[in-house]
């Protein structure tokens, strides 16, 4: 009776976590459907899911933070002039 050695499982993300980390994140995100790319470089639209565990993940950081006297802070998003500029026309059509 000989052994084989074990299989190794296959997964959907390729490459791996070892192999390319930010490429393997992005892959993740991307195939959990918890986010897509927006229109604006390096923004995220966040989805239900992946709010759902930034909701999580801010409440206990948020905890902690208080505990060391620390404040929160946010900042604006960032909107394409083309999207304002749209909404301009838009609105000017029923004026």
């Amino acid at each position: 009776m000989s052994q084989q050695p074990a299989a190794k499982p296959k997964t959907a993300i390729t490459p791996t976590r070892q192999d390319d980390y930010p490429e393997w994140y992005l892959q993740v995100i991307k195939h959990a459907d918890l986010a897509e790319n927006s229109p604006v470089r390096g923004c995220m639209v966040i989805k239900p899911w992946g709010y759902a565990l930034w909701e999580n993940i801010h409440r206990d950081l948020d905890e902690k933070f208080k505990e060391t006297g620390h404040v929160n802070a946010y900042f604006p998003l960032f909107i394409p002039v083309s999207y304002i500029q749209k909404e301009a026309a838009h609105v000017d059509g029923f004026a």
